[in-house]
C-alpha cells in the first residue's frame, strides 16, 4: 500500500526516523506541501498524514484510491470530516500525545516572566556583571512563585497537568470552568482551552478588564483565541504586566503584528510540543493508528 506525509518537516527534523511507518506500507514523505500541491502528492496514494494542509471534500474526492487519513497532532479541524464519513475514508488523529511538553512549555514561560534567566543571561553576555561594584546586580525584579494563583482555562489533560505543577510551586490553582471569578482575579491566567467558534477570540478588552490589574498571560493553546490587538493594547496600557504566548492567530505571522516587538510580551514559535521524545510519540501513534486499520482495528478512529 502507498502513503505519503504531507508537511514531514516538524515531525522529523532529520534526527528521527519513519521507519515505524514505512515498515508497513510504501511511504514517501514530503517535508512540505502548498494547498495547490496536496492532489498531486496524495494521487495514487491509499492514505496519508497530515499536520496543518487543509484537506477539503474536493480534495478526497479527487483521489479515489484514498482510503486512510491520518492526522499527525490531536486536533483535526483541518480536515472535512463529514466528507470523510460520506467517502468511507478513516481519519485517525494521535490524540494526548503532547500533554507533558506543553505543560512543560507553559510553566517554561511562567519561570522566564518570574526569574527573567534569559534577559539576565543577556545582560552577562553583553558585560554588565563586569561593571558592577557588587556581587550582583539586580535589573529585573524577580517574582515568587510560591502563594501566587494560577488560573487555568480549558481543565483537560494538560490543563490538569499544569495545575499539578503549580501546586508543586505553592502556588494556588483556580479552575475558570469550576469558579469563573477566582481564576480571572489570578496572578497568572493560562488557557488550555480547544479552539471553537463560539470562543474564538474571546480574550479581548472586556475579558481582559475583567483580569486582576497587573495579571500575566499565558497561551500554549491556540493564536485565535486572543484578540491580539486588545491584547497589545492592555499590555501597552499596564493593565497586565505581561504576556507570553507560543501561539498566534496566524502562523507565521503577517507584518505587522501587534504582540511582537512589546517588551513585556514574551513569544515562542508554536515549539511547546516539539521535544524530540514527543516528535517520536506522534510517529509511534501514526504507526500504530495505521496497523491497527489495516488489521481491521479503529484505534485513535475519529471515523
Amino acid at each position: 500500500m502507498k502513503f505519503t506525509i504531507l508537511d514531514a518537516f516538524s515531525i522529523n527534523l532529520g534526527d528521527l526516523s519513519w521507519d515505524p511507518i514505512s515498515e508497513l506500507c510504501d511511504f514517501h514523505p514530503y517535508d512540505r506541501t502548498e494547498s495547490h500541491q496536496i492532489s498531486d502528492h496524495i494521487t495514487g496514494c491509499d492514505g496519508f498524514f497530515v499536520s496543518k494542509c487543509s484537506i477539503t471534500r474536493q480534495i478526497m474526492e479527487a483521489c479515489p484510491t484514498l482510503k486512510f487519513i491520518g492526522v499527525t497532532a490531536t486536533g483535526y479541524d483541518n480536515v472535512d470530516i463529514q466528507a470523510a464519513k460520506d467517502l468511507g475514508i478513516a481519519v485517525c488523529n494521535v490524540p494526548a500525545y503532547s500533554t507533558e511538553a506543553v505543560a512543560q512549555h507553559a510553566f517554561a514561560l511562567i519561570l522566564e516572566l518570574s526569574n527573567r534567566a534569559g534577559s539576565y543571561n543577556e545582560s552577562i553576555q553583553r558585560g554588565k556583571w563586569y561593571e558592577t561594584k557588587d556581587f550582583t546586580f539586580i535589573e529585573d525584579p524577580l517574582t515568587l512563585l510560591d502563594g501566587k494563583s494560577l488560573g487555568i482555562i480549558g481543565y483537560g489533560n494538560i490543563g490538569k497537568r499544569v495545575a499539578r505543577i503549580g501546586e508543586a510551586f505553592g502556588m494556588k490553582i483556580n479552575i475558570y470552568s469550576q469558579n469563573k471569578k477566582a481564576a480571572m482575579e489570578s496572578d497568572f491566567l493560562t488557557l488550555h482551552c480547544p479552539l471553537t467558534t463560539e470562543n474564538k477570540g474571546f480574550v479581548n478588552t472586556n475579558f481582559i478588564n475583567q483580569m486582576k490589574d497587573g495579571a500575566i498571560l499565558i497561551n500554549t493553546a491556540r493564536g485565535a483565541l486572543i484578540n491580539e490587538p486588545d491584547l497589545a493594547d492592555a499590555l501597552k496600557r499596564g493593565k497586565l504586566a505581561a504576556a507570553a504566548v507560543d501561539v498566534l492567530s496566524c502562523e507565521p505571522p503577517k507584518m505587522p503584528n501587534p504582540l511582537i516587538g512589546l517588551p513585556n510580551c514574551i513569544l515562542t514559535p508554536h515549539i511547546a510540543w516539539m521535544p524530540k521524545e514527543t516528535r517520536q510519540k506522534v510517529i509511534d501513534i501514526c504507526a500504530a493508528n495505521l496497523q491497527s486499520w489495516m488489521e481491521g482495528g479503529k484505534l485513535n478512529r475519529i471515523v
